[in-house]
């Protein structure tokens, strides 16, 4: 019964030492499509930690759950794991892990309602105060333009998604600022950036005493609007994306002394204008191989009792 107890090690120890190790690297900075691809891996390794540890456990406890769960199994197999000899605290680490699964899919549930009825709510101001004309259709690429005094551009995700942009924004970018702006948006929309943003904040809400969750959504917030400077700057330089960003938030206070919650962008100016220089592509596959089997670990330490009983 050594198993369930070594995945719940290996997820904490993960949780523990990858956001560190992360926090004192560079290589983010320059490779944010790596980095969001490390961040979701190590996150996926830690569930995985505990969906394993509340299988195993809730096997040792019960005999209609370990009946199920090694049913294709050999006897040699099930003795491996000596589930038999479990404590009392089998049943009780099941019922955790459990509740904990429940409610993380509830806290899911739940950020994705909420992100729809906010959708919705923009949506409807948004047909309200640019409704469409007789005969046209809502179509994905259609770029909406919004009388407003302050300059701004987003990107709605949904079934209907749709960009939009404001006319104080189109006064202030010139031509290929405004090309920058609308490419950064369609940088979001191509990755789905919005669904690493609902799953990361769902966690860190449902689970505010872990820090690793924490960390996750902070930098799932961070990473998205790199990776998408970099498919602007990439398609138009990055002097224009970070005048364009200049240029968006002059107004709100993101380039004072003191911290705002526009602070980023002014980190996200400095970034474009150091111009870090990129990983190499070696590098890169190393580091998104090295990330894949991160959630690989705690599925061989499952399987190993077994795999050696059969070996």
């Amino acid at each position: 019964m050594t198993v369930p107890v070594a995945l719940l090690l290996l997820g904490a120890l993960t949780a523990a030492l990858a956001p560190r190790l992360l926090a004192r690297a560079d290589w983010p900075e320059r490779e944010p499509v790596v980095a969001l691809w490390v961040w979701q891996c190590v996150v996926a390794a830690v569930l995985l930690c505990c969906a394993l540890s509340m299988a195993l456990s809730a096997a040792a406890a019960w005999q209609t759950v370990r009946g199920g769960l090694f049913a294709p199994a050999p006897s040699v197999v099930v003795e491996a794991y000596a589930l038999g000899t479990a404590g009392p605290w089998a049943a009780t680490t099941a019922v955790l892990l459990a509740s904990g699964a429940v409610w993380t899919v509830a806290m899911l549930i739940r950020e994705v309602r909420q992100a729809g009825a906010l959708r919705r709510s923009r949506r409807a101001e948004l047909r309200r105060r640019a409704p469409l004309l007789p005969g046209e259709e809502p179509r994905p690429d259609r770029l909406l333009v919004l009388e407003a005094e302050r300059p701004d551009a987003w990107w709605l995700p949904g079934n209907s998604p749709q960009l939009v942009i404001t006319t104080a924004a189109l006064r202030r970018l010139t031509g290929r600022q405004l090309d920058a702006v609308l490419a950064h948006e369609r940088g979001h929309a191509q990755a789905r950036h919005h669904w690493l943003l609902h799953s990361s904040s769902a966690l860190a809400n449902g689970f505010p005493q872990v820090p690793v969750f924490a960390a996750f959504r902070d930098q799932m917030h961070r990473l998205v609007e790199l990776a998408a400077d970099d498919v602007a700057s990439r398609r138009f330089g990055r002097l224009t994306t970070a005048l364009a960003l200049v240029e968006l938030n002059e107004g709100r206070g993101a380039f004072g002394p003191c911290p705002t919650p526009h602070a980023l962008v002014g980190q996200r100016v400095n970034r474009l204008l150091a111009a870090p220089g990129r990983l190499t592509p070696a590098h890169r596959l190393r580091l998104t191989a090295a990330a894949a089997l991160v959630p690989v670990v705690p599925v061989l330490v499952a399987f190993v009792p077994g795999l050696h009983a059969l070996g």
